[in-house]
């Protein structure tokens, strides 16, 4: 994560923004968006964490006036406070995020690392969120470990299923893109396929 694209993330995308809600609760609201070179959304005051599926360029305009670059790379994971403005994508190809928005003023409790996995990233924590990095190789397996409910999104899939501590499995795919709500859960992730995991978990507080 670099400090220089935090300003990035930004709020509510407002009507007629190429954005797809992906899921809302009573916490967050996921929106998947994609902007192809030249294309801009107007977004609208909300706190939020962004993931980035592609490397690219942008430029932020403030309704100031002010104009902000920069670039950003596949997985960059980074939150801003609520900030109006338009993006636009500067790239010559799509850029392609997902943004999560907290409907919630969170809470002043730090989780820090506790109960995850020791190969997890710690990413961001403040206020409304603990975001990490999970990555999980094919064919192996990770202690067992404790999440909250989150939102996943999922940089680049794999065939899995969780081990719970009754004995039960089940069953965990997730596919390259996709966007989700996990319950929190406490189990044992198990890379049952070619490919290596690597998702995203934000926990909103």
């Amino acid at each position: 994560m670099r400090l220089a694209i935090a300003w990035t993330v930004l709020a509510s995308v407002a009507a007629g923004a190429p954005g797809v809600e992906k899921l809302r609760n009573e916490k967050v609201v996921s929106v998947e968006i994609t902007l192809k070179h030249g294309e801009t959304a107007s977004v609208e005051g909300r706190p939020a964490v962004t993931v980035y599926f592609d490397d690219g360029s942008l430029a932020f305009a403030a309704p100031g006036g002010s104009t902000k670059k920069a670039r950003v790379r596949r997985g960059d994971t980074v939150f801003s406070r609520a900030e109006a403005g338009e993006i636009r994508n500067t790239g010559s190809s799509e850029l392609h995020f997902v943004r999560t928005e907290f409907l919630t003023e969170g809470a002043t409790q730090t989780w820090g690392a506790a109960g995850l996995a020791p190969n997890y990233k710690l990413l961001i924590e403040n206020q409304y969120t603990r975001a990490y990095d999970i990555r999980i190789p094919a064919g192996t397996r990770e202690p067992q470990h404790t999440h909250k409910a989150r939102v996943v999104v999922c940089l680049s899939g794999a065939v899995l299923k969780h081990l719970m501590p009754d004995g039960r499995e089940e069953p965990s795919t997730l596919q390259t893109g996709e966007i989700a709500w996990r319950p929190g859960a406490t189990h044992i992730g198990v890379n049952l396929g070619q490919t290596g995991l690597w998702v995203i978990a934000i926990e909103p507080k």
